[in-house]
C-alpha cells in the first residue's frame, strides 16, 4: 500500500508541476499579448536600417497608410510597406538588376508579370497572404481589386529606393522615381 501512495504522490506531485507549468506558460502569452498592444501604440514608421531590427511586421504593413514608406535600408536588402487605394495599381515597372519579393497581408490583387510591358503573361488574382516573387528584369503590375486599400511589404534585393523614403501618394512616388532617373 505504501508503494502505490508514494506512486500517487509522485503522480499528484508530476500533475501540479504541469498545471504550474502549463499556469505560467499561459501568463507569459498574457504578457507577450499586453506586450504587443503596447507596442502597436508605439509604431514608428521609419527607416530603422542598417541597424538590426526585431518588429511585428504584420502590424506595421496594416498602420502604414504611405503608398511606400521604406521600412529598412541596408547594403543588400530593403524592405518597404506599401498602401494601394482602392482601384489603384503600383504602376507598371521592371527592376533591371533587382530581385523582388511581396507579401499581401489584406485586400485582393490581380498580379501581372511577364517578359515586356505588352507582353505579361501571368495574370493571376491573389489576397492575404499571397507571395509574389519577380526575378530582375520582369516586367510587373499589382492592381487592387479589393474594397479596402492593399496592404504589402515588399523586399528588394539589392535597395531599391534611396534611405528613409516616404512617398505618401502615387502620384508622389513617380515624381520622385522620374526625378531619381534624370
Amino acid at each position: 500500500m505504501n508503494r502505490f501512495n508514494l506512486k500517487s504522490k509522485k503522480v499528484v506531485l508530476l500533475l501540479l508541476l504541469l498545471m504550474f507549468g502549463i499556469a505560467s506558460c499561459n501568463q507569459n502569452n498574457k504578457n507577450i499579448n499586453v506586450q504587443k498592444e503596447n507596442a502597436d501604440a508605439n509604431i514608428i514608421l521609419k527607416d530603422y536600417g542598417p541597424e538590426p531590427l526585431v518588429l511585428d511586421l504584420e502590424t506595421y504593413t496594416e498602420t502604414n497608410n504611405n503608398f511606400r514608406t521604406a521600412l529598412w535600408t541596408g547594403t543588400n536588402l530593403q524592405l518597404t510597406l506599401m498602401s494601394i487605394p482602392i482601384g489603384c495599381e503600383i504602376g507598371l515597372e521592371m527592376h533591371p538588376d533587382t530581385d523582388q519579393f511581396i507579401r499581401i497581408e489584406e485586400g485582393n490583387a490581380q498580379i501581372l508579370i511577364g517578359d515586356s510591358k505588352d507582353s505579361l503573361q501571368l495574370n493571376q488574382i491573389a489576397n492575404d497572404g499571397f507571395a509574389i516573387i519577380i526575378p530582375a528584369g520582369k516586367w510587373h503590375n499589382i492592381i487592387n481589386t479589393g474594397d479596402k486599400p492593399l496592404k504589402v511589404y515588399s523586399i528588394y534585393s539589392p535597395a531599391e529606393h534611396p534611405h528613409s523614403t516616404i512617398h505618401k501618394t502615387f502620384e508622389e512616388a513617380e515624381e520622385a522615381e522620374t526625378k531619381q532617373g534624370d
